[in-house]
């Protein structure tokens, strides 16, 4: 049984936020082919591959996907933990694993304390870096893996994962495709999920959205903003956010661009 709430007041936070959220959301139908292509595939590789392919074609060639606190049910046998997929000069992907970097590599390190995409640039700027974990991000750029950003996912029980970018060129500026490569993230994060906690009896997933919250929903995959939602529908940004979030509950997501990606799947748009 639904609650008939009053929609809330949008707070503070949500209105600094709204720069992000046109930033994230306004690829979203360039990630549609994603989706179509991810519902086809059955494999941790073979999705990996989608999501290194896409990221290369933003000029982020060099991926990793890792679980930072607790052990993926499904994972490429190369890698040690807390990696579970990785594309990286080989090189340094030796090296990396040898010498354990992870146990200092500050993405990890700091990636838990965040909930937005960040820059690996912009690290000594927010943190007060040891040299320990200086070095890795020197050596790193040194291997290839230049202006590199990270995007912290989120999901059931607290549990921390990460996608990292980072682009062999030194022209690079992550920050232009931060939206775009936020969004793959999600979306590689959504597709692994169901390939990696199947449904036991093979069943589909049953989600029932009013038609409001579908309404709202294509919108923001069409990359508007609430407040352009509001306008198009005829209805306040408070009331938008409200549907949304209904939305994001119901398909327990966690993030606007995670909705329109699970509702894709569940062909509820």
């Amino acid at each position: 049984m639904e609650l008939n709430l009053a929609p809330p007041e949008t707070s503070a936070s949500e209105h600094t936020d709204r720069e992000l959220e046109r930033s994230s959301e306004a690829p979203i139908r360039d990630l549609f082919s994603f989706t179509e292509c991810a519902n086809q595939t059955h494999s941790l590789r073979a999705l990996f591959q989608l999501l290194v392919s896409c990221a290369a074609d933003e000029g982020f060639s060099e991926v990793a996907f890792g679980a930072l606190n607790f052990v993926e049910p499904l994972r490429l046998a190369e890698y040690p933990p807390p990696a579970v997929a990785v594309k990286w000069p080989p090189d340094w992907c030796d090296r990396y694993f040898k010498r354990k970097y992870h146990t200092i590599d500050p993405v990890v390190r700091r990636t838990p304390m965040l909930s937005r995409p960040f820059l690996w640039d912009q690290l000594a700027d927010r943190y007060q870096l040891q040299k320990d974990e200086r070095r890795v991000l020197d050596e790193a750029r040194e291997a290839g893996l230049k202006h590199g950003m990270s995007v912290p996912l989120f999901g059931p029980l607290g549990r921390v994962s990460v996608v990292s970018f980072a682009s062999a060129s030194d022209d690079a500026d992550p920050q232009d495709h931060i939206g775009h490569l936020n969004a793959l993230a999600w979306q590689f994060h959504t597709a692994y999920g169901e390939i990696a906690r199947p449904c036991n009896n093979g069943c589909e997933r049953k989600v029932a959205l009013s038609q409001r919250e579908i309404n709202c929903l294509r919108w923001v995959g069409e990359g508007k903003s609430s407040w352009e939602i509001g306008k198009i529908l005829d209805i306040s940004e408070n009331t938008v956010n409200f549907h949304i979030k209904n939305a994001m509950r119901k398909l327990g997501a966690t993030s606007r661009i995670q909705a329109v990606l699970i509702a894709v799947r569940l062909n509820l748009l």
